[in-house]
């Protein structure tokens, strides 16, 4: 009779993730890095001025090595949200939902004004903390660059998630350093974006 080998091997666990993105803010800042780099950064399916911002050919659900470097993660997101706002009526921010969708986002998108800037900004936190609270993620890849996020990120860290912040790094960027200190790990996605979102003038 032969005699079966079995051999333990060592399985790293993937974890859960979820990805916040305060888009605004990232399509602002996105257009500041590109005019100071004298690149180009054309209207597309993937950017709308002032309103969103992405990477072509890398859909939001999917890990693509933006982010997570501190945890294995499972290939998709639970879900990947963004946050914006659109100057318009209401066919104008369903037309930015589809956009957004066909990226791979659940768009989260508010008519435009002062109060509404406001709104992306507490509906973010509500999404970020409640699906920690759930435990919905281990790993939270937040793109965004203000300070205003330092708290979130220490209650997301209280129940004990990683936090990944992606943006762009730089005095141009925009980045507070006190949310990158506040943050587990930080991806500077300056040169990718310059790479893959922008031109040369013609």
């Amino acid at each position: 009779m032969t005699r079966m080998s079995i051999t333990s091997a060592r399985h790293t666990p993937a974890h859960p993730w979820m990805m916040f993105v305060d888009g605004e803010n990232f399509a602002i800042r996105g257009k500041n890095v590109a005019e100071a780099a004298g690149r180009q950064l054309k209207r597309s399916e993937v950017y709308e001025p002032d309103v969103y911002l992405w990477f072509p050919n890398r859909q939001a659900s999917l890990q693509h090595g933006i982010g997570g470097g501190r945890l294995t993660l499972e290939p998709r997101s639970i879900r990947s949200f963004y946050y914006t706002s659109v100057q318009g009526d209401q066919p104008r921010v369903e037309e930015t939902e589809r956009s957004l969708w066909a990226l791979g986002f659940t768009p989260v998108v508010f008519k435009k004004s002062h109060e509404k800037r406001k709104r992306v900004d507490i509906q973010l936190t509500i999404d970020v903390l409640s699906n920690a609270f759930l435990g919905n993620y281990d790993l939270c890849l937040l793109v965004a660059g203000d300070e205003d996020y330092v708290p979130i990120v220490k209650e997301v860290h209280r129940f004990g998630k990683v936090v990944s912040l992606v943006f762009f790094g730089g005095d141009v960027g925009g980045l507070s350093p006190a949310l990158k200190l506040a943050s587990d790990e930080f991806f500077d996605v300056t040169e990718t974006f310059i790479r893959e979102c922008t031109t040369s003038h013609s």
